[in-house]
């Protein structure tokens, strides 16, 4: 009976202790998001072009090697985004992650059937209010009505060999993420 009594005892103290010292590194680990993360490329409101992945020094885990990349982080807080990039005519893709990291949409130059990406990107809020007084400017866009307030978009670019590579890091360059509708 002693015995059991000191390993519910013990038991109680270690899950006590245990609780404290996660306590304790939550803020440690909350703002390491991977939004927060996407800082490190530059600031926000344009694309930054991620370094070509090499074997043990991804910028970020999974990239693929024959594809070029750039992150743009955005806040929807003062108003919607406008993500455009005239692109090449090989495969192109764009992801859309919240601040979490978790992939919320994507498009590809199959899907949108075009190499001119033109993309809008508003809260619902935002959306009631394009609604009312829609702009003349978003009669071409993509616009996507997403509920969150901040996010990164990776725009990546398929290069089949090495004598594109200037030029799609070009096209990534002259790539916008503005909050101009």
């Amino acid at each position: 009976m002693r015995r059991l009594l000191l390993s519910v005892l013990g038991g109680i103290l270690l899950g006590g202790i245990i609780h404290i010292a996660v306590v304790f590194a939550v803020p440690y680990y909350a703002n390491r998001d991977a939004w927060a993360q996407m800082h490190q490329f530059g600031r926000d409101g344009q694309f930054h072009v991620l370094p070509i992945p090499e074997p043990g020094a991804e910028p970020l885990a999974s990239l693929d090697p024959r594809m070029v990349q750039a992150v743009c982080r955005f806040s929807l807080v003062g108003g919607p985004v406008r993500i455009g990039a005239a692109l090449p005519d090989e495969f192109w893709s764009i992801a859309v992650f919240d601040r979490r990291g978790r992939n919320i949409y994507s498009l590809n130059d199959r899907a949108a059937d075009r190499q001119q990406l033109d993309l809008a990107i508003v809260t619902p809020v935002q959306m009631a209010q394009l609604r009312q007084n829609p702009p003349a400017s978003l009669e071409t866009a993509i616009v996507l009505e997403l509920p969150v307030d901040v996010g990164f978009a990776l725009l990546r670019l398929f290069v089949p060999d090495d004598s594109q590579m200037p030029g799609a890091v070009a096209a990534l360059q002259r790539a916008s993420c503005s909050g101009k509708l």
